[in-house]
């Protein structure tokens, strides 16, 4: 077990965070600062990710779930919403099939269930990120946790139509307009998600920072919504 590195601002209903491969907490700087007025906050540092220590598992989706577990059971937390970004939206979507009686509400920023959803321009950068890394990273240390982030991008996540389907939570699926993945794929998460509310907003995956008024407006009415129709 690790000790995780979070930021927690704001009382209420639990808000939890999770950021995308490469980042750390920060990220939601803009997210942090509105939401905690109205629901306890917090925004965690994923394992190898900030200042987070890298611990001897493996960087996989199914460990940061089980890891948010921990966390969540570490500190007294039952259910929360979850909000997530890029792989922190895949890790989401993993925790809230496995434990689906901690998940109020679930958030899904830029998600998506296999590699090939990637746009192929984001593909080729991958692979050229892989070369980059073996060829120019300054220490053995940080090439290995590069080339394990990279790969966790590569090889993951792998969760199935039939696995969606099972998801209990009401969920905000949130994509930007020109988001790494295609369209389609986000259109299909959402379909396949029984209760579900998909949003497109205008920008790129960065939409949380980049577009910040419009991505807390949609996401502050989805969570102060009672209930949601499913947009099938």
């Amino acid at each position: 077990m690790i000790k995780h590195n979070y930021i927690e601002k704001g009382e209420g209903d639990v808000l939890i965070m999770l950021h995308g491969n490469g980042l750390d907490s920060s990220y939601f700087y803009h997210q942090i600062n509105y939401f905690s007025s109205k629901y306890r906050v917090i925004a965690v540092d994923s394992r190898g990710h900030g200042r987070t220590p890298r611990g001897d598992k493996p960087l996989t989706i199914l460990q940061f779930s089980e890891d948010l577990r921990q966390f969540m059971d570490m500190h007294d937390i039952k259910r929360a919403h979850i909000l997530g970004f890029s792989d922190g939206a895949n890790v989401a979507i993993r925790f809230a099939i496995d434990y689906p009686e901690r998940v109020d509400k679930l958030v899904l920023n830029g998600a998506n269930i296999k590699y090939r959803a990637l746009r192929f321009t984001v593909r080729v950068g991958i692979e050229i990120l892989e070369l980059l890394n073996a060829t120019f990273s300054v220490s053995l240390e940080k090439r290995k946790l590069r080339a394990e982030r990279l790969r966790l991008m590569k090889n993951e996540p792998v969760i199935s139509a039939d696995e969606l389907d099972d998801i209990k939570s009401e969920t905000l699926v949130i994509a930007g307009t020109f988001d790494l993945m295609y369209g389609s794929h986000t259109k299909f998460i959402a379909e396949h998600i029984p209760k579900s509310k998909l949003e497109f907003i205008p920008g790129k995956h960065t939409v949380a920072r980049w577009n910040y008024k419009k991505f807390n407006s949609v996401l502050s009415e989805f969570l102060l919504k009672d209930t949601i129709e499913s947009e099938k």
